[in-house]
């Protein structure tokens, strides 16, 4: 049998004027947690849908463990398990009535399906609940049965639309466990989420999607790569020519004097990440203009508000006298012994040093833009 699990060819999907999918291919591979990106309205669901078997394509193909699959393939049906955004638990049935109801549409029954049903409330922690209405659930406990409805049958795909939306932090680390371990039991994961931190811990590869285009579709290591590293540099007693002598360093790219960090903070996205100081402390981002763009948009990028102090041991150089120059290079290492070399062949003083790293958030909005998707 195929390594490839899933495999969609030049899927398209309109409706209406509008396009949902416009020439998407792609393959997950077996025992991969396979990370979905995009923003809203993107095509993700559209795509997932036509995946699961749910909604059917205008053209193209999708195949399942290596057989054609579409909305009226039944035989395959029962290979996937489906999480959807909006949930498919019904409110008026207990948990445990609610686990028997999606058992019996996969035909499940008897003494199989109530162990099942027993195994599944415990894993999601709602076996003290299992006779209440699910109705009377909190949004995290919902968020867990529905992911346990999602694969009471034991599927061999599971397709998880944004699982962890809105649910308080302990529900959302117990779906973020309760798929690793999913995961790590050989099950093959589709996981779309909002939230950049759990993809890049999560998934293997990730395909980022937008206006119905697949953008990328790579690891997270090759992802990062299309993006370079900015690093600001303090400095005392720079000469006018020292944008230049940077400029002319091995693997800088682009050198430029820089602006001083306002003291307004630039608020954090939600589940975003913080640049990181060359010590790797996390800091509160603030909004600098950047002279060099770096590909990230609009000609701002986030900075952390206070450079880490660089071990030169020869004083700060007095305020008045320091400058920040910005230098994007693709590896920092080399480049800044050399950085330190050239302050010192010129007679300055490298006082401060702070790196704004690729992050995958960064990378998604350097493929989809800033603009805001309602």
């Amino acid at each position: 049998m195929s390594e490839a699990v899933l495999e969609v060819t030049d899927l398209r999907k309109q409706y209406g004027e509008t396009v949902a999918l416009n020439g998407v291919s792609l393959t997950v591979q077996r025992g991969e947690v396979f990370g979905l990106l995009g923003p809203n309205g993107a095509g993700k669901t559209t795509l997932l849908s036509i995946a699961a078997g749910l909604t059917r394509a205008d053209s193209g193909s999708v195949k399942l463990f290596g057989e054609p699959f579409t909305r009226d393939t039944r035989s395959l049906r029962h290979l996937v398990g489906i999480g959807t955004q909006d949930l498919s638990i019904y409110p008026d049935l207990t948990a445990r009535e609610n686990l028997r109801f999606f058992g019996k549409l996969y035909g499940m029954g008897g003494k199989a399906l109530e162990s099942r049903v027993d195994e599944m409330l415990g894993a999601v922690g709602l076996t003290d609940r299992a006779n209440d209405r699910a109705g009377t659930f909190s949004g995290g406990m919902k968020r867990r049965l529905n992911l346990a409805v999602a694969v009471v049958h034991a599927p061999k795909l599971l397709i998880l639309d944004e699982p962890t939306t809105g649910v308080d932090p302990q529900s959302r680390n117990h779906i973020f466990e309760r798929v690793k371990a999913l995961n790590a039991a050989g099950l093959t994961v589709i996981y779309t989420s909002h939230y950049m931190e759990e993809v890049q811990a999560l998934c293997k590869r990730i395909a980022v999607i937008d206006n119905g285009t697949l953008r990328a579709c790579d690891t997270l290591p090759n992802l990062l790569k299309r993006l370079d590293t900015t690093v600001r540099v303090t400095v005392s007693g720079a000469g006018p020519d020292f944008s230049q002598r940077l400029q002319a360093i091995p693997g800088v790219k682009r050198a430029a004097r820089g602006e001083p960090n306002p003291l307004t903070p630039f608020p954090k996205k939600e589940g975003g990440t913080e640049p990181k100081t060359k010590a790797g402390a996390p800091q509160a981002p603030v909004l600098s203009p950047s002279p060099l763009g770096g590909g990230v948009g609009e000609g701002f990028e986030a900075q952390p508000p206070t450079p880490t102090p660089f071990p030169s041991g020869r004083g700060d150089g007095g305020v008045g006298s320091s400058a920040i120059f910005e230098i994007v290079v693709e590896d920092i290492g080399p480049v800044l012994a050399r950085v330190a070399s050239e302050c010192a062949a010129s007679g300055a003083d490298l006082t401060a040093v702070t790196t704004t790293e690729p992050t995958l958030e960064r990378v998604f909005l350097n493929l989809t833009g800033r603009g805001l998707r309602d």
